[in-house]
Order: structure tokens, then sequence, then C-alpha cells
């Protein structure tokens, strides 16, 4: 099994990176989807948590990897591409069991991944600038600025959007 292991904080361009994936025949599975299919089918006792609160107590109650454990279930032996990697706990349940792992982080500037996530608009989007800086805290706090300054791929997404996706479908090729 060979894994591209995308990251990046909220609204950076990781979605569109998925677009450019497929685009190319790569599968890809965001780790997003299981946190919210997981959080569809919670407990009674968590029915008041929100995503993000949901997603770091299943860290608590079954460590720290969690998430990396519940996608490597649902891959095969192809190249996958994995989004939303939020920790080296789960690079590390990645590496274990696939050869080779590449990383690529997504970076985008603060105010425009803000304006991309109102823009957006799900249901996780944040309500204010507050939110929005709470959110990255929390993403900060499971280990994610560790997985970003780690990867062996960097992409800044702070141009066009076709300038972006020429660079993500270039990067892709190189690694498929």
């Amino acid at each position: 099994m060979r894994l591209i292991v995308v990251t990046g904080m909220p609204g950076s361009g990781k979605e569109e990176f998925l677009q450019v994936a497929s685009a190319a025949g790569i599968p890809f599975i965001r780790m997003g989807d299981v946190v919210r299919e997981t959080y569809a089918a919670r407990a009674k006792e968590d029915e008041s948590l929100s995503v993000g609160q949901f997603a770091a107590l299943e860290r608590e109650r079954f460590g720290p990897d969690i998430w990396a454990r519940r996608i490597l279930d649902r891959v095969d032996d192809r190249l996958w591409l994995i989004d939303g990697c939020r920790s080296m706990d789960e690079v590390r349940s990645f590496r274990a069991l696939a050869d080779p792992v590449e990383i690529v982080a997504i970076h985008a500037p603060p105010s425009q991944r803000f304006k991309r996530l109102i823009i957006r608009n799900r249901e996780d989007a944040p309500a204010d600038i507050r939110e929005f800086e709470e959110r990255d805290l929390r993403e900060m706090g499971w280990g994610i600025a560790g997985v970003i300054s780690l990867a062996e791929h960097m992409l800044v997404n702070d141009g066009t959007l076709e300038e972006f996706k020429s660079r993500a479908a270039e990067l892709l090729e190189m690694l498929s």
C-alpha cells in the first residue's frame, strides 16, 4: 500500500487538491468524512458534543491515532490519498502499514482560509473570527502543526485556483 497523506489547516485548499487527485484517478478518503460518519452514529451520551469535541473525545477514549486506524480499515493495496491528517501519531500509524507514505502539506494565509470557510458554508463553518481562531488552536492542539512542518512536500495556496491546481497536478504526477 502506498499513501499520499494530505494535511493543512481548515480552508487551506485540501478539497481542491482532492479534486485534482480524483481527476488523475487517485482514490481518496477524507478523515473528516469518517469523523462525521462516526459522529452521526454516536452514542446517546455524546449527543450534546460538537463534531470537533466528539473527535477529540474519541482520541481520548481510543488513542490519538484512532482516526488513522479507522481509515486504514477502508483502504486496499493501491495508491491512496488520505485527506485530513492532524497528528504525528496518525502519521506513525500510516507508516506502520504503508510504504511509502508521502506527506503533502497545503498552506494558505489565515485571512484567506477564514474567507473560504465562510463562503463554503458547511455546518462547521466559523460564526466569527474568534471561533475560527479557536478551531485553529484546537487543530494545533491535536498536533497538525508538527505534521505540516515535517511534510515532504508543501503547496502554498495563495494565488489563483488555476495556479494551485496546476501545481497540485504536477506534484501528484510526480508522486504517483
